[in-house]
């Protein structure tokens, strides 16, 4: 194989290997913006709310929701692991303690209730 081919060959090879990653990266930060958004109904349960803004936060394990209740601005956020577990959730005025976050998993964020009160489908 000419020196030519080899190169063109590796760099093909490492534009699949980044396209592959680069879409895996994309799939995982649209599954915690979803989760993060989700969570926003069963902390902030009053029919006003709207949301603003749901991104990626600050950090690249983060999540923040920007939603309005009446006239005035909140936020969320959520810190995840390496997945779309969801590790910590907090609001301007508090965090979730750990039995907390683990009820709003297990009892609300893994039911079929969380997708349909996504506010984003709204």
């Amino acid at each position: 194989m000419r020196p030519a081919h080899r190169w063109l060959l590796a760099a093909a090879s490492a534009a699949g290997f980044l396209g592959g990653l680069a879409t895996c990266q994309d799939t995982l930060r649209r599954e915690r913006v979803a989760t993060c958004r989700r969570a926003l109904p069963a902390i902030a349960p009053q029919a006003g709310i709207r949301l603003l803004r749901a991104a990626p936060g600050p950090a690249a394990d983060m999540v923040r929701v920007d939603y309005l209740d009446g006239n005035q601005q909140h936020w969320l956020t959520c810190r995840f692991d390496a997945g779309s577990t969801l590790l910590a959730l907090a609001t301007e005025s508090r965090s979730l303690s750990g039995p907390a976050l683990y009820m709003l998993r297990r009892f609300y964020l893994d039911t079929p209730d969380a997708a349909a009160g996504d506010p984003a489908s709204h």
